[in-house]
């Protein structure tokens, strides 16, 4: 069966237009720490909710194209050494290192933290877009 892939290609839009506009404002001198906050805040937010769809677009094309018993119950290291293995995702270790940033927003707000997801983010953009393009092409 054939995923229907446009919240994920709406979330991979939304995370790449929210990187854009915070590397536009965020290297002026004039912006206040609050709105520095705020943005990054909102990157984080896209990067949180494009995480999440990933790997659950992941687990869908599993289910569909190998099996729905593999997926089920998985940790998250073996979905995305499943994925691996059937080429979705290139880098288990960076898509895992994705996980561990996600895991720490949903915790507590910390100024530290929220810097390390932002950076995470930045990262994971170019891994969501490879991954949305295999599914592309894998997708029948």
């Amino acid at each position: 069966m054939k995923l229907v892939l446009n919240s994920l290609e709406s979330a991979i839009a939304s995370m790449d237009r929210a990187l854009k506009f915070a590397d536009k404002r965020l290297c002026l001198e004039d912006i206040d720490e609050e709105e520095k906050e705020v943005i990054r805040a909102g990157v984080v937010q896209n990067f949180e909710f494009t995480y999440e769809l990933c790997w659950k677009f992941m687990k869908r094309w599993i289910e569909e194209n190998i099996s729905t018993e593999i997926a089920d119950g998985v940790t998250r290291r073996e979905l995305f050494r499943l994925s691996a293995e059937n080429r979705l995702i290139i880098d288990v270790g960076k898509w895992m290192e994705c996980h561990n940033a996600r895991n720490k927003t949903s915790h507590t707000y910390d100024e530290n933290i929220a810097d390390e997801v932002y950076q995470t983010a930045v990262e994971f953009l170019p891994l969501a877009k490879d991954f949305l393009a295999q599914l592309e092409a894998r997708n029948d």
